[in-house]
This record gives C-alpha cells, sequence and structure tokens, in this order.
C-alpha cells in the first residue's frame, strides 16, 4: 500500500512542484522498505535457540530499529536541506493536486498505523510506527502547505513545514537510535535502575550481599540479570533463589535470571555424600 502510494505522491509531486507531496512520497518509499525489513527480522526473531545462536535471534529486531532510525535521519536531512533551498528559490506550486494526494495520502498512512497498533510493542514495530507517522505528519503538513498556497498563494509554506517535519521526525529517530544502541551495547534498561534493584535483592531473607550484578536486555521486551549471592549456609539457597526469583519477576519483571550462591558455610550433607 504504502509503497504504491510513494510512486502516487513522487509523480503527482513533481508535477505540481511540491516539496512537501515530493519529501513524503521519498518518506513513503523509505517506509516501505523499514517495513519490509522490519517484517523480515520479526520473522527471524522468532527462530529458536540454536547451536550458533543459544539466546534465539530476537536482537534482530533491535538491528532493523537502528537500521531504520538511522535512515529516518538520512532522509530528514535530505529534506531539509531542500527545504532551506527551496526558500532561497522559490517555485510556483500547484495547490489543488497537492491538497488531493496529500488527504488520500493521509488515509493510506492511517490504514497502515492501525494495522501496525495491533502489533507487539517491540522495539522494531516502534521504529516502523514512527516510519508511518513521519508520513502521515508530511501528508498533513503537504495538505496544509497547499491549502495555504490555494487560499493566499503564499508559497514559502511548503518548505517551512518541510523543515518542521524533518526536525520533528529526526528528534524521534534519534530517541530509537539511542535506545537501540543502549541494547547492543549491553546497557541496564532505560526503566530499571541497578541500584534499587540491588537493594531490593538484599532485602530477601538469606541474602548478605549482593555484587558482580549485570543487567541487560536480551531482546525487546527480555530483561537478562544475573549476580553473585552471598549467603550464609548452602542449604538455604533453594529458598532464597525461589525467593529472590519470585520477587525480581513481580516488582521488574525480569524473569531470565542467573544467580550462583557463595555461602559461608557449605553444609550440604547430600553433597558431601557425592562428593
Amino acid at each position: 500500500m504504502i509503497f504504491v502510494y510513494a510512486l502516487v505522491e513522487a509523480a503527482t509531486g513533481w508535477y505540481a512542484g511540491s516539496l512537501a507531496l515530493l519529501s513524503d512520497s521519498g518518506h513513503m518509499l523509505s517506509d516501505a522498505f523499514a517495513l519490509m525489513i522490519a517484517a523480515f527480522a520479526a520473522w527471524v526473531a522468532k527462530k529458536p535457540p540454536s547451536q550458533t545462536h543459544s539466546f534465539g535471534m530476537g536482537r534482530a529486531e533491535v538491528v532493523a530499529a537502528l537500521f531504520s532510525s538511522v535512515l529516518l535521519l538520512v532522509i530528514a536531512a535530505a529534506v531539509i536541506v531542500e527545504a532551506v533551498e527551496r526558500l532561497h528559490a522559490p517555485i510556483h506550486v500547484k495547490a489543488i493536486p497537492v491538497m488531493i494526494i496529500a488527504f488520500f495520502g493521509m488515509l493510506v498512512n492511517i490504514v497502515v498505523a492501525v494495522i501496525l497498533a495491533k502489533s507487539e510493542r517491540t522495539l522494531n514495530m516502534r521504529a516502523a510506527m514512527l516510519h508511518v507517522l513521519s508520513d502521515l505528519l508530511g501528508s498533513f503538513a503537504a495538505l496544509v502547505a497547499g491549502a495555504v498556497i490555494y487560499v493566499t498563494g503564499w508559497s514559502p509554506i511548503d518548505p517551512i513545514l518541510s523543515i518542521l517535519i524533518g526536525v520533528l521526525i529526526a528528534i524521534s529517530s534519534l530517541r530509537i537510535l539511542k535506545e537501540a544502541m543502549r541494547i547492543l551495547l549491553e546497557g541496564v534498561p532505560v526503566h530499571l535502575s541497578m541500584t534499587m534493584i540491588a537493594t531490593e535483592m538484599k532485602k530477601v531473607s538469606g541474602v548478605l550481599n549482593v555484587h558482580d550484578l549485570h543487567i541487560w536486555t536480551l531482546s525487546s521486551g527480555t530483561v537478562s540479570l544475573s549476580a553473585h549471592i552471598d549467603i550464609h549456609e548452602i542449604s538455604a539457597w533453594q529458598q532464597v533463589l525461589s525467593d529472590l526469583s519470585s520477587m525480581l519477576d513481580k516488582k521488574f519483571e525480569i524473569d531470565h535470571i542467573t544467580l550462583q550462591p557463595e555461602p559461608e558455610i557449605f553444609d550440604c550433607k547430600p553433597c558431601q555424600t557425592i562428593m
């Protein structure tokens, strides 16, 4: 849907001389490409763990989000540069074709946005949705520009709105890019605090201390945690482990946990018998 209508917008934008419409068609073409990548990444992310990828391929969606955000930044920069040049050398814009095509472009993007809104809220889908919403803004800007030019004849509104939309897209893209980079660089998720989690873990009965604590995002929606837990006796470990796992899941929604006990006293008689 987006690819076909992008071609229609490009042809109409060239005919009408509208930068807003041409830039929006460029957005839509890039979005069609980005959505294909997002769909492929979502398919790859569903693959189960293997001998070569023991955690599975969940981060394929993060890589796709990273690519989409970079692509949007490039497009936004290109639109802003072209708009600045158009301000210095304005051309006549045919307002009526611009308004008609922009209006139907908004409808196409609304339909696609509704479809995406029903999907999982992964970083990949958020990046895909950002592409579509940026197109929606672009179509709206083209519609407004066409209306202003039709009523007042003031053509600078076309590149001015293009610059505004370009800036908004760039800001949103940088947010997605930052989050994707944080995940790929094994950063602590933005919504979590290592200090707070360590404090809560120390409150669990039987826990003497927590160290070598690591928290990272395995893939969108999956947070992992590993730590060394100081306890008094190894015989209490099963209960401590159960309490820690339950607390981390309920309070912080962390269920991919690896904890290593470090007891002061190794008093496990069955273990000593085996040894």
